[in-house]
């Protein structure tokens, strides 16, 4: 993914960087190393995280998650190691795989289900995001029907532009 940095426009091939986590979550605020993939060790992040006063992990950053690749030894890793929050960025359709690996048995888990809407500005007012199940009654007790317009609230909405002021780590 290319994307900017602090000191550096369009970059490609970062595999950690800091910043503090500007997107609205539980980490909100917090100074964050964020993790490109896997190719990196439980041992090797800590360091980072120690050097960089960081108190949250975000895996998976810069849509690095791929279900190919062998997240528990990080994921877990990092969560027992109890004085970090550990957040992975994945697509809908790997939330089984995620609920079945019991990440989300540890409180400073934190799952970042990406819903990509390319273009959503241009569905309109009344477009609704459907929160469904995998078949009919399979799992959840119903489903969940929001206006896409008042999910799209300016209080958790993140500008790009906020996005240039992380540090890579080289």
């Amino acid at each position: 993914m290319k994307r900017d940095y602090e000191l550096d426009s369009g970059i490609t091939g970062v595999t950690m960087f800091t910043g503090k986590e500007i997107e609205h979550t539980p980490a909100h605020g917090m100074q964050t190393l964020f993790v490109v993939g896997t190719n990196h060790t439980v041992e090797d992040i800590m360091e980072n995280v120690s050097k960089h006063n960081c108190t949250h992990v975000y895996l998976g950053a810069n849509m690095s998650y791929t279900p190919e690749v062998q997240w528990d030894e990080l994921v877990l890793g990092l969560l027992k190691e109890e004085s970090v929050w550990v957040t992975l960025d994945f697509e809908t359709k790997h939330t089984e795989w995620v609920l079945e690996s019991g990440y989300t048995e540890y409180r400073r888990f934190i799952p970042m289900i990406s819903v990509r809407l390319p273009y959503v500005n241009q569905l309109g007012y009344n477009a609704c995001i459907k929160i469904d199940d995998k078949d009919f009654n399979a799992t959840n007790d119903g489903v969940w029907v929001h206006s896409l317009h008042k999910l799209m609230d300016r209080n958790v909405f993140t500008n790009w532009d906020q996005y240039t002021q992380d540090h890579i780590i080289k």
